[in-house]
C-alpha cells in the first residue's frame, strides 16, 4: 500500500488510545503534530518525535495554526462517553460537534484532507445485522447523535466545499494501550477483573453480540482513509464477525488462566442486543482487510496488561 511520506500530519486527540497509535504509525516518515487537551489522554502516549500542541478542539485559533501546511488531519478528539453525554449533553455537543466543525473549517482554509472517527453508535439498535452503511440511523444517546452530526458534517463539507473527508464508523475498538476507568470498554473491564481474580461480571444473559476490532486494524483503516479516492462517504470499520459477551468472558478467563467466576448481573435497559459490521464497502473501496482475530487480539491485549502490572 502506498503510504504518506514527507507530509505534515495532524492528529487531534493524539494523546488518546487510538489517536496516539495513528500518530505513531506515521513516524518517522512524516512531520506529525498532536493536538490534545490531556483531559483523558496521556502525555506519555504522544510519540517523542511528534510536535505537541496542548489545546482543545473548541479552540479555533489553535486548530487553524495546527492545520497550516497540513496534508492530512486525523480527527480523533472527542468526549467518548455515553454516560457523560447523557449527564451533560451541552458539553458533549460542544466538544464532539462544534469541535468537529472547527476541525473541518480549519481544514477548509488549508485544503487539508480529514479522516474522522465516527461510530457505530449512530445506528442505535439495528433492525438487521450485519449493519450496512445505509442502515437507518437511530442513536440512543447524545453521544450517538453527536457522532451522527460529525458523520453528516463530513459528508456535507465534501459536497458543498469539495473538502476531502473520510468518516470511519468504528465498531468496538480494543487492544494494547486501552486503559481502564469509568468509561473503559468491556474487554478492558473483563481483563482487569480476570487478572485480579475478581468475578467477571456479565450484564444480562450474555447473549449480546458485538463486533470487536483490534487497534492495529483501526490504524490501518485510517491509513487507507488517508489515500483513498473514495472521499465524502462513510465506511464501517469492524471485522464483519461478532462474539457473544459470554463467549468473550470465557475467552478472557482462558487466556489469563484466571480462576475468576463468570457472574451474570441485571441486564441494562438501553443495551443493544446485537451489533456486527458489514465491511464489504470498506473492503472494496478502501481495500481494508482486518487481520487480527479476536483470539490473537485478546492474547496481545492481555500480554500488554500483564507487562503493565510488572512494570508498576
Amino acid at each position: 500500500m502506498e503510504t504518506p511520506s514527507e507530509q505534515k500530519i495532524v492528529v487531534t486527540g493524539g494523546a488518546g488510545f487510538i489517536g496516539s497509535q495513528i500518530a505513531e504509525s506515521f513516524i518517522p516518515e512524516n512531520d506529525v503534530v498532536v493536538v490534545d487537551t490531556l483531559f483523558s489522554g496521556s502525555a506519555q502516549n504522544i510519540p517523542a518525535e511528534a510536535t505537541f500542541i496542548q489545546a482543545d478542539v473548541r479552540n479555533k485559533e489553535a486548530l487553524e495554526a495546527a492545520a497550516t501546511d497540513a496534508d492530512i488531519i486525523f480527527h480523533e478528539a472527542a468526549l467518548v462517553s455515553v454516560t457523560a453525554s447523557v449527564d451533560d449533553p451541552e458539553t458533549s455537543h460542544a466538544i464532539n460537534v462544534n469541535g468537529t466543525i472547527n476541525v473541518l473549517e480549519a481544514a477548509r482554509q488549508h485544503d487539508t484532507r480529514v479522516v474522522l472517527a465516527s461510530s457505530a453508535a449512530i445506528y442505535g439498535p439495528p433492525n438487521t445485522v450485519p449493519i450496512t452503511e445505509d442502515h437507518p440511523k437511530q442513536p440512543g444517546s447524545p453521544y450517538g447523535l453527536d457522532k451522527l452530526a460529525l458523520d453528516q458534517y463530513a459528508q456535507i463539507y465534501n459536497k458543498l466545499y469539495g473538502l476531502e473527508t473520510v468518516p470511519l464508523r468504528y465498531f468496538n475498538v480494543y487492544g494494547p494501550g486501552q486503559t481502564g476507568g469509568e468509561y473503559a470498554g468491556v474487554i478492558t473491564v473483563f481483563i482487569e477483573q480476570a487478572l485480579s481474580g475478581d468475578d467477571i461480571t456479565v450484564h444480562g444473559d450474555g447473549e449480546q453480540t458485538r463486533d470487536f476490532v483490534f487497534i492495529d486494524d483501526i490504524v490501518e483503516a485510517n491509513r487507507r482513509g488517508s489515500i483513498t479516492d473514495s472521499v465524502g462517504e462513510p465506511f464501517n470499520i469492524g471485522t464483519g464477525d461478532s462474539i457473544t459477551i459470554r463467549e468473550l468472558a470465557e475467552l478472557i478467563r482462558t487466556v489469563t488462566d484466571s480462576d475468576s467466576d463468570i457472574v451474570h448481573t441485571d441486564g441494562r435497559s438501553a443495551d443493544i442486543k446485537h451489533s456486527q459490521a458489514d465491511i464489504s464497502k470498506s473492503t472494496e473501496q478502501l481495500e481494508y482487510e482486518p487481520t487480527t482475530s479476536i483470539q490473537d487480539g485478546i492474547e496481545q491485549t492481555v500480554e500488554w496488561y500483564m507487562s503493565q502490572q510488572i512494570s508498576q
